[in-house]
């Protein structure tokens, strides 16, 4: 396996004239577990889309185990495990059919591709499931059918979009624990999510998309320690102070965000950030700062679409 298992360099993916993915570069190192983090358009299914062989890049170089995606995507597809963020399941066939015809992709040997069905459902505690049509089961089984699903060819990279949406939150650890299960036995794992507790606990390393372009790279204490600090203070304040309390802190040079009636403070010591102030707020909440201030600091607090 080449050094980086997959290496993305001035990597391009337009359509007609909208850039969806702008000049980004990044690499993944076998065994690691590397996150896409971004708000809707932000690029990061386009990405994961090419480093499948789905959609070719406009310009630049991606490579999966050393291999072109432009002229190597059958032998790249032998190797990956895909999770996709839509229900792709055939609801004619029964969950062990679903598994089977699926391993012909492979070329995998009927027993083993029945041992190896039957071993990935126990895996997702889906096994009693075997003769149950797709229909009669829940969104979450589905959603666990198909992680069992990426796994009957034995992928050397799993690669995850939105890997726990719709799943309640027993669903998601269990998927969580395989997926870290997965990571240790030898997997590397590219995934994408918006669910910043799930990035931060899964992702040894993980960028930030905006608008095509990574903001930010780093492992998550990594980036919350440089981007929001140790500490954040929340503070509500009523409209007809807010001017004067926004004075206050901005002469003091502090790290400030607005929204609406919520001003946040981020620093190493949330008390220190408030000595010698004169605040009349409605609401003062103190809290360790998170991945997601930092994802919001870095793409804005407004809606994307």
């Amino acid at each position: 396996m080449a050094e980086n298992v997959i290496e993305g360099r001035n990597l391009v993916k337009t359509y007609k004239q909208f850039v969806a993915v702008d000049h980004i570069d990044f690499s993944i190192k076998p065994q690691e577990s590397f996150a896409f983090l971004g708000p809707n358009g932000a690029g990061k299914t386009t990405t994961m889309r090419m480093v499948c062989c789905y959609s070719p890049p406009t310009s630049g170089t991606l490579t999966v185990d050393g291999k072109d995606v432009r002229r190597d995507c059958r032998r790249i597809k032998a190797i990956l495990g895909i999770v996709p963020q839509e229900n792709n399941l055939d609801p004619d066939l029964t969950v062990g059919q679903n598994l089977i015809v699926y391993s012909r992709y492979f070329d995998i040997p009927r027993p083993v591709a029945i041992k190896r069905a039957t071993e990935a459902l126990q895996m997702f505690q889906l096994v009693e499931r075997w003769d149950s049509r797709i229909d009669s089961l829940s969104g979450g089984m589905k959603r666990r059918l198909i992680f069992a699903r990426a796994l009957l060819n034995e992928p050397r990279i799993l690669v995850l979009d939105e890997p726990t949406t719709g799943l309640d939150p027993q669903a998601r650890h269990l998927v969580w624990q395989k997926v870290r299960y997965l990571k240790e036995h030898g997997a590397t794992v590219l995934f994408c999510t918006q669910n910043m507790e799930e990035a931060a606990y899964l992702a040894d390393r993980l960028v930030i998309m905006h608008q095509g372009k990574i903001l930010a790279e780093g492992s998550p204490p990594e980036l919350i320690a440089r981007h929001a600090g140790k500490e954040v203070v929340e503070l509500r304040v009523r409209v007809e102070q807010k001017e004067r309390v926004l004075a206050q802190l901005k002469s003091r040079a502090l790290n400030i965000e607005e929204m609406g009636d919520t001003i946040y403070l981020f620093g190493q010591d949330g008390g220190s950030l408030l000595q010698g102030l004169q605040l009349d707020t409605e609401k003062l909440m103190f809290r360790q700062a998170t991945l997601e201030d930092v994802f919001l600091k870095l793409t804005g607090r407004a809606l994307h679409e």
